[in-house]
């Protein structure tokens, strides 16, 4: 175990490091090396030790990608609650392929929760959640953190996320992987001998067709409020970069990770997800985007009547799955902020 605080310069008090975990056993059988956690802390933890929110990242993110939320008028106030934000295995900052060579083919979703679970237990002493927001593959964790610690979670927010990955969904992602594995520079198995630039700026291009909606272009909301010249130059410039600056064994790793979420592969649910999420003992509220075309209002519409307390809120918003990330998007933002600050009392 180890603690490299640090520091900055923001109003509120902060602190980041590693969590060092040794050799850590995963839900696959395989053993993930030397496994160590990058986090961020924002606020001031209470001495009763009650007023922590867990904020896991997302795919391709790294923490402070997502720190814009956090503020006392943003989503996230760090002047009332504790904010531990855990980035993702396979992002990075925390364990991945890019600083680990015998990374493994497969961590889970449940294997970063139970990663984080340890890293709040050891470092801090946390053993019970106010709540663990978390949106698209951080929704997800957020899913893992009811199943798997029922006992320890008083709320989640699961922000444009599912407790399963859906078959659509995973069309999308097997097409991704089909993308980095037709590179001249994949080696196989999700290694390259070289970043492969060009097909990473490809990627960025083929995510921006199923990251934001139909409405979206056809309103032309590219040129309207985000100031591109035409839709070429919007994907030249906001998505061509958005995947070439991380390493594409990482990506393709989360992506594996992604692909296989499900809170009911845990060997207590046995691959029956009502009865993981009929276990789920916090409050749930479940904030689809509108017009997300891969986590679906739908599935979390099938999700509800599993759920002992529970709220379906989607966000009415034609910005797709970017409606849970606001972060260019006031509008959605400030219904994000009050939907959030409304369930958490």
């Amino acid at each position: 175990m180890s603690e490299s605080p640090s520091q900055t310069q923001s109003p509120w008090p902060t602190a980041d490091g590693f969590h060092e975990l040794g050799d850590l056993p995963l839900q696959s059988g395989a053993v993930l090396r030397g496994a160590r956690l990058r986090w961020k802390t924002h606020g001031t933890l209470a001495a009763a030790r009650d007023n922590v929110i867990v904020y896991p990242t997302s795919f391709g993110a790294q923490h402070p990608d997502l720190e814009w939320l956090i503020g006392p008028d943003g989503v996230l106030d760090p002047t009332r609650w504790y904010i531990v934000a855990i980035d993702m295995f396979g992002n990075g900052l925390s364990s991945s392929p890019s600083n680990h060579p015998d990374y493994p083919g497969l961590v889970s979703s449940g294997d970063n929760v139970r990663a984080q679970q340890r890293l709040l237990a050891e470092l801090f002493g946390i053993e019970r959640l106010a709540c663990v927001y978390g949106w698209s593959m951080g929704a997800q964790q957020a899913y893992h953190w009811g199943a798997l610690f029922p006992d320890r979670v008083d709320a989640i927010v699961v922000n444009c996320g599912s407790a399963r990955t859906a078959p659509h969904n995973q069309v999308f992602i097997d097409g991704l992987m089909a993308l980095l594995r037709a590179a001249p520079e994949h080696l196989g198995d999700g290694r390259f001998s070289s970043n492969p630039d060009a097909s990473l700026r490809a990627f960025g291009r083929v995510y921006a067709g199923w990251a934001l909606s139909q409405r979206f272009y056809r309103d032309g909301v590219p040129m309207t409020a985000l100031g591109a010249a035409d839709l070429q130059d919007f994907l030249r410039r906001h998505w061509e970069p958005r995947f070439a600056r991380r390493q594409a064994a990482n990506l393709y790793a989360q992506l594996m990770t992604w692909y296989h979420g499900d809170i009911a592969s845990d060997p207590r649910y046995g691959g029956d997800l009502a009865a993981a999420l009929r276990a789920i003992e916090a409050r749930v509220l479940l904030m689809p985007g509108a017009t997300d075309l891969y986590f679906r209002v739908a599935d979390n519409a099938a999700e509800l009547p599993h759920l002992r307390r529970a709220e379906l809120t989607p966000i009415p918003s034609v910005w797709g799955h970017l409606a849970g990330n606001p972060q260019l998007n006031p509008a959605d933002a400030a219904f994000v902020r009050d939907a959030v600050r409304r369930w958490l009392g």
